[in-house]
């Protein structure tokens, strides 16, 4: 099995970190957090020229066609900058659960989607700026209409009740687009870690105490290195889950890359939060989005008990063979 990134998919990555760089994405989710949509917007359809929008959507329905893997690859630099917006509904869980032809042109051409999934959400992310809502529950499909405004740890993510009203008619693989959004999801979680490393780093390297750099303190290089250890252990496993993603090892490789992108994510905040110390505490303080945007993750598209009651069924079952 191959994890090494293609020429094409490293130069996508490029292209969209050099995106994200210059596109001030911490303005956007501060505003967007704050119920002035206007910048993450912009931002969105800049991502949608790149054809993020539609790498999940067939060939056949204007979109991409993409491999899981360009997925991956695409929203490890979405959680690495901590976009804001629901791009795992829009991008991944939709054009992977729809078969309209009408409604996967339009995501892939940048409209936005958002779905309230029963069991796994209180509300549909963002869906005040969806042209596309649905209520996914048990085998069901329908329209949604979205209602107010509830709470979330992240402000950034802003979850709306949706009430569900006219069936959609079809035949819908609810468990595969569940899985390719639990598998989007992360690789946002993987890039979110990277990027609270990167900062802790760049921070210990910075701060004094006693007329050293904190970070040459052994204690403080151990906490970090144990953060590197644990996002390196989750890059394989999410690779694998996007290779092996069309097999029947699906659900287990998808829930175990989950389960491991959730824990480094967490160690990643917590480790960040410790080492910067009271500052890291604020809100006016940038790495907040990150802290809380990993705080959002790891129980969405599935908590770590439900994703490891999966990889558990899937190993007691083979052993039962």
């Amino acid at each position: 099995m191959r994890f090494t990134l293609t020429d094409e998919q490293r130069g996508f990555a490029d292209a969209l970190a050099d995106l994200l760089q210059g596109g001030d994405v911490v303005a956007a989710t501060r505003t967007w957090a704050d119920g002035d949509p206007a910048a993450g917007l912009a931002l969105w359809k800049r991502l949608a020229d790149l054809g993020v929008s539609g790498l999940a959507v067939p060939e056949a329905h204007g979109g991409l066609g993409a491999t899981p893997t360009d997925l991956v690859v695409a929203f490890e630099q979405l959680g690495r900058y901590a976009v804001p917006g629901p791009w795992v509904e829009s991008a991944a869980y939709l054009p992977a659960l729809l078969a309209d032809e009408t409604v996967l042109s339009a995501l892939a051409e940048g409209a936005i989607g958002s779905a309230l999934v029963s069991g796994h959400a209180p509300g549909a992310l963002d869906a005040d700026v969806a042209a596309h809502v649905y209520v996914v529950e048990g085998d069901s499909v329908s329209e949604g209409t979205v209602g107010g405004l509830l709470r979330s740890v992240d402000p950034a993510r802003r979850l709306f009740d949706v009430t569900a009203g006219e069936a959609v008619d079809g035949t819908f693989d609810r468990e595969r687009a569940f899985d390719l959004a639990a598998l989007a999801c992360s690789a946002q979680l993987l890039g979110l870690g990277e990027q609270l490393l990167a900062t802790t780093v760049d921070y210990v390297k910075q701060r004094k105490q006693f007329g050293r750099q904190i970070g040459s303190y052994q204690a403080l290089k151990h906490a970090l290195a144990d953060v590197r250890i644990a996002l390196d252990f989750v890059r394989p496993l999410l690779h694998g889950a996007a290779l092996t993603f069309e097999s029947a090892d699906r659900s287990r490789d998808v829930s175990a890359a989950k389960v491991s992108a959730s824990d480094a994510a967490y160690l990643a905040a917590r480790t960040a939060l410790q080492l910067h110390g009271a500052i890291g505490y604020t809100e006016e303080y940038d790495l907040s989005l990150w802290i809380l945007k990993v705080r959002a993750l790891v129980s969405a598209w599935g908590t770590a008990s439900y994703h490891r009651g999966r990889v558990l069924d899937a190993l007691t079952t083979r052993d039962a063979r």
